[in-house]
């Protein structure tokens, strides 16, 4: 894996791109990446559809490029105009790096890339929903995907980065030699930012924070939730994220609503300063399917609060049994309650999860790994060039 010829006396700087689907995205998942490989030297670039971030993300040094893809669309004349502006952007900037994050953008601008020498790294940060869900049109979908997949990573420019061992092997399945794929863990934790809290006052609550999508276990946890109600245990629920009516695992409005108005549960919708949901919650809940590294069960160990979690890809990478964390099976409402209830009955043990926890993500999954190990992959993969800053 070798740089262009010459490319140190065309300029100063290599220019990275970073293609999200959302601004938002990029805001949430991978800014300390990008911020690592600007202090190395990087001119960085996103492409991504514009929503309300673009002066938070420029406020930052990097500059934004605007598509128009709808994420999620299974429309073929939709997808192939997204793969023509993505292309259009990849000529003007005649990247040295892109970096393409997540499944939609791995296979828009890889298709996209054509006829640019550039190097390409793709991120699956877990597999998504046509992976994950048994609906008939998802796996309908499935055997296209991965011909589409096996075809855009296979190119000898392309390396694949991954965030747990079972990713891997899939990726590994699709005929990627080992040698092409990495592990990086998650974009990086800013654990300066995300300190240990106290514990609020009891009742003891339990909280999840994430897109409210099927996949996740939302249901799961409410269940759970009314099983613990029913046994006389006072224990709260909160709910913080929204619907994402581009998945089409999302929730409906209506059934959230009803949520909202059962005992003991507390619909917080989006919040913006994470921080605000584990200040107000004592244990951190994700009854996901699989994942790839999830942010939320990083940010709340951050904070030092101890993890219930299925026992899925992912999940299991962070919430780790008996260390910081109580494993379940998914989709078993019986046991992710039987699981709540142990901890809620017992503090020391919540404090010994919390802070295990907390030096797990400063040992592992801290912003300063998470960046040097990239900017270290991208070193590589420009041939280990000397970049100036």
């Amino acid at each position: 894996m070798t740089s262009r010829p010459g490319l140190d006396l065309l300029r100063p700087k290599p220019v990275l791109v970073y293609l999200v689907t959302e601004d938002w995205y990029f805001m949430g998942h991978r800014v300390p990446m990008a911020l690592a490989a600007q202090r190395a030297g990087y001119d960085v670039h996103v492409v991504t559809r514009v929503d309300k971030h673009r002066a938070a993300i420029e406020s930052l040094g990097f500059r934004v490029h605007p598509v128009q893809w709808r994420r999620g669309s299974m429309n073929p004349f939709a997808f192939l105009n997204s793969v023509h502006e993505v292309h259009r952007h990849y000529r003007a900037l005649n990247p040295d790096l892109v970096h393409h994050v997540a499944l939609q953008p791995t296979i828009v601008g890889s298709l996209a890339i054509s006829g640019l020498a550039c190097m390409r790294l793709n991120a699956l940060t877990g597999l998504g929903y046509v992976f994950t869900s048994g609906t008939l049109m998802a796996r309908a979908v499935r055997p296209f995907l991965r011909a589409l997949l096996r075809y855009v990573l296979g190119n000898n420019r392309a390396v694949v980065v991954v965030e747990n061992p079972d990713d891997r092997a899939v990726v590994r399945g699709l005929g990627v030699a080992d040698g092409r794929i990495f592990t990086i863990a998650g974009s990086g934790i800013e654990t300066d930012k995300l300190v240990p809290l106290p514990e609020p006052p009891e009742p003891v609550t339990v909280a999840f924070a994430g897109r409210l999508l099927k996949d996740k276990g939302v249901r799961t946890l409410v269940e759970a939730h009314g099983i613990l109600e029913r046994r006389g245990l006072s224990v709260r629920l909160l709910i913080a994220g929204a619907p994402d009516p581009a998945n089409p695992a999302s929730i409906p409005n209506n059934e959230i609503m009803e949520w909202s108005r059962r005992s003991g549960v507390t619909f917080l919708g989006h919040v913006a300063d994470i921080r605000n949901v584990w200040k107000a919650a004592h244990i951190a809940v994700l009854a996901s399917h699989r994942e790839g590294l999830p942010m939320s069960l990083l940010e709340a160990a951050a904070c030092g609060r101890p993890i219930v979690a299925s026992d899925v890809p992912g999940c299991r990478e962070v919430a780790r049994p008996g260390v910081n964390a109580l494993l379940v099976p998914p989709g078993n409402p019986e046991a992710l309650a039987e699981a709540i209830s142990q901890l809620s009955c017992n503090k020391e043990l919540r404090r010994k999860f919390g802070e295990a926890g907390r030096r797990l993500v400063e040992n592992e999954y801290s912003a300063e790994r998470v960046g040097s190990a990239i900017v270290a992959l991208y070193g590589r993969l420009l041939g280990s060039r000397k970049v100036r800053a």
